[in-house]
């Protein structure tokens, strides 16, 4: 598969795993990758994508990611976080699908249908 003209709706979560942890193995990168600099990584590209909002109001957000510039920043960005997600989870050998859907489950019931999100109210 090729990964550049693939999608969503045809990579698997095993597939992007495999490729991050092939990418890694190939640059003899596995050294720097523990936990704490892997949870560090993916906070510090975090604040990357929210550099591109900061000064904003939410309107003025929502517009943004509209221009082409803008999307293909924040999607750099977010692939960054994502690929540090991708390694933590293999270095810690976490099922993300299995992990994202206990947590959804927790919030069903935490936040029941009609509630505010957690930061708002």
């Amino acid at each position: 598969m090729n990964s550049i003209t693939s999608s969503d709706s045809d990579t698997t979560l095993r597939h992007l795993r495999d490729e991050v942890r092939n990418f890694v193995q190939e640059r003899d990168w596995e050294q720097y990758h523990s936990p704490k600099n892997l949870g560090m990584s993916i906070a510090i590209e975090a604040a990357e994508i929210m550099e591109h909002f900061q000064w904003y109001s939410n309107e003025e957000s929502i517009e943004l990611v509209k221009e082409t510039a803008t999307r293909k920043l924040v999607a750099d960005e977010l692939a960054d976080v994502i690929i540090y997600c991708l390694l933590l989870a293999n270095q810690a050998d976490i099922d993300i699908s299995s992990a994202v859907r206990n947590k959804l489950e927790r919030n069903k019931a935490r936040y029941p249908i009609g509630s505010m999100p957690p930061s708002v109210g």
